[in-house]
């Protein structure tokens, strides 16, 4: 057994040095709090924290003991939606969202989602070009979550994060 760990630093945020192990993770097994999951070295490690928090890509799972075990998100099917310019992708994003279906926006504007071949079809033709490949899902956390897929907490009278005025 690795450990038990407690608390979650994002990539460049923890010591590569102190890697004991990874963890290899779809984005289904990236959204936790309380989970027994098994490194790539054999040894299980306890995930026990305060509340469920997206696991990303390169985080660092602090133990209890001392060291990190990091995250790797797994490579499954998917595929990326490559659009003409801005409009389109901003079509095919709302079109995407509206069904639902998380979607990850990549560095050069490609959208891409879980393999599923309804969305796929409806992307097509709106004009989009579809490529199914195997490749990291790391999805927008939503509207109502932070970078870190925690919720937002407000504080305000009407709780919901802006000032009326009244």
């Amino acid at each position: 057994m690795l450990g038990r760990a407690t608390y979650v630093a994002g990539p460049g945020e923890w010591p590569e040095a102190e890697e004991k192990g990874r963890v290899v993770l779809d984005y289904e097994d990236r959204y936790r709090r309380r989970v027994r999951l098994l490194a790539e070295c054999g040894k299980a490690v306890q995930l026990d924290l305060d509340e469920v928090t997206r696991l990303s890509d390169g985080d660092g799972l602090a133990l209890e003991e001392g060291g990190f075990v990091r995250v790797v998100a797994a490579e499954e099917p998917v595929a990326d939606l490559r659009c003409r310019g801005l409009v389109e992708t901003a079509r095919i994003a709302w079109h995407v969202g509206n069904r639902h279906v998380p979607i990850q926006v990549l560095d050069d504007g490609t959208l891409r989602i879980r393999h599923d071949h309804v969305i796929e079809a409806m992307a097509e033709s709106l004009g989009a070009s579809v490529t199914r490949l195997k490749a990291p899902f790391s999805p927008e956390p939503g509207a109502y979550k932070g970078a870190n897929g925690k919720a937002f907490h407000t504080h305000d009278a009407d709780g919901h994060g802006h000032h009326h005025g009244h």
